[in-house]
C-alpha cells in the first residue's frame, strides 16, 4: 500500500469546488479543449512557464528511470520528458501466452462489471455508457451491454505512450470532442460521468481472427484529461518504428504502441463483451480491501482500491 503524492491537487480541488459553484462559466472555459491546450503549453512549453506554475520542480520530483529511456540525450524540457520512449522490450516485459490481456500503461487500475446485477458495478460514477460509446453506435453499445470494464488512470509522472492490450483486426476507430476535465480522483468525484463527457478516441478490436487474442471485441478509449494537448494515433508494430494511423481493417499486435498523449493527465478505458475475460485474482481482491482507503471510496461510499500496473502486465486471461 502507498500513499499517493497527487499533482496540482489543491489546484484541482479548487478548480471542482469554488470554481464549479461560484463560476459555472469560468468552470467551462478552464475545461475547454482549448483553455486546456494553453495551460499546457505554458507548463510544458514556455520557457519561464515554470516559475508560475512549479513545472520546473514538478519535473524534479517525476523519479522517472532514466535508464529506460531512449535518446536520453534529447530530454531537455518538460515536454520531452512527458512524451518520453521507452525500451518498453527490455523494461516492460509481457507474457508471450496468447490468452492473456495486458495493461496499455502505466497507470492505476479499477476493474468492475457493466451489469447492475454483479458485485464492482460502479460504472455509472465514472461514465454513462451509451455516451462513452456514443449513442449512435447502436451495433457496439449492444456489443459490450452487461459485459466488463477497466479504468486506467495515468498521472503526470508516467510513460504516457498507450500500448494494444490485445491482438486482432480494428474493426471501427472514431472520435469525439468534448471537455477536458481533469482525471483527479477529487475531479471525478465532483464531475457526474466525467470521462464519457472529455475529448476522445473508440478503437474497436475484434480478437476472434487468426493471430488474435480471442476474447471477443474489446474497446479501448483513450480518454483527454487537463492539460491534454492531443492524442496521436502512432502504430508501430516494432518498437516504435514506421508509426500509422488507425485504420479498419488492420492486424494489431498486443503490447505494441498505439498512441501518445501529448502533455497532461488522462485515462485510458477498456470494454469486454460478457462472458469473454476475467480478470486478475489479485485486482479484484485489491478493489475490496478494507484494509485501505482511497478517494474513490470516501467519495463513493465502498471499498474501491486501485492497483499499480505497468505497461504490458497480465491484468486478465480470455474465457
Amino acid at each position: 500500500m502507498v500513499t499517493e503524492k497527487i499533482f496540482h491537487d489543491k489546484l484541482i480541488n479548487s478548480i471542482y469546488s469554488d470554481v464549479r459553484e461560484k463560476s459555472p462559466f469560468a468552470f467551462n472555459l478552464l475545461t475547454s479543449p482549448r483553455m486546456s491546450s494553453l495551460i499546457a503549453f505554458t507548463v510544458y512549453d514556455i520557457p519561464c512557464g515554470g516559475l508560475f506554475t512549479g513545472a520546473k520542480s514538478f519535473v524534479k520530483e517525476l523519479g522517472i528511470g532514466i535508464e529506460e529511456c531512449l535518446e536520453i540525450q534529447k530530454l531537455k524540457t518538460p515536454r520531452q520528458i512527458f512524451e518520453r520512449k521507452i525500451k518498453y522490450w527490455e523494461c516492460r516485459p509481457m507474457n508471450s501466452d496468447k490468452c492473456t490481456i495486458v495493461s496499455p500503461a502505466d497507470s492505476r487500475m479499477l476493474a468492475g462489471n457493466l451489469s447492475k446485477n454483479k458485485d464492482i458495478f460502479v460504472k455509472e460514477k465514472f461514465f454513462s455508457y451509451d455516451e462513452l460509446l456514443g449513442a449512435h453506435k447502436e451495433n457496439w453499445v449492444s456489443k459490450f451491454r452487461d459485459g466488463s470494464y477497466a479504468v486506467f488512470r495515468l498521472t503526470p509522472d508516467k510513460y504516457h505512450w498507450n500500448h494494444f492490450p490485445v491482438s486482432g483486426k480494428i474493426a471501427d476507430y472514431y472520435e469525439f470532442d468534448g471537455s477536458c476535465h481533469s482525471c483527479n480522483p477529487s475531479a471525478v468525484i465532483a464531475e457526474v460521468t466525467p470521462y464519457s463527457k472529455n475529448r476522445r478516441a473508440v478503437t474497436i478490436i475484434d480478437t476472434d481472427v487468426d493471430g488474435g487474442t480471442n476474447c471477443g471485441f474489446v474497446a479501448m478509449f483513450e480518454v483527454a484529461a487537463l492539460m491534454i494537448g492531443g492524442i496521436e494515433q502512432r502504430y508501430s508494430s516494432k518498437y516504435y518504428d514506421n508509426p500509422s494511423i488507425i485504420q479498419k481493417g488492420m492486424f494489431v499486435e498486443k503490447g505494441a504502441p498505439k498512441s501518445v498523449y501529448h502533455p497532461g493527465s488522462s485515462v485510458d478505458i477498456l470494454l469486454f463483451e460478457k462472458d469473454r475475460m476475467d480478470f486478475s485474482n489479485d485486482i479484484k481482491l485489491n478493489l475490496k480491501r478494507k484494509d485501505a482507503q482511497s478517494r474513490y471510496s470516501e467519495g463513493f461510499g465502498e471499498p474501491l482500491v486501485e492497483t499499480e500496473v505497468a505497461l504490458r502486465s497480465e491484468i486478465g486471461r480470455t474465457l
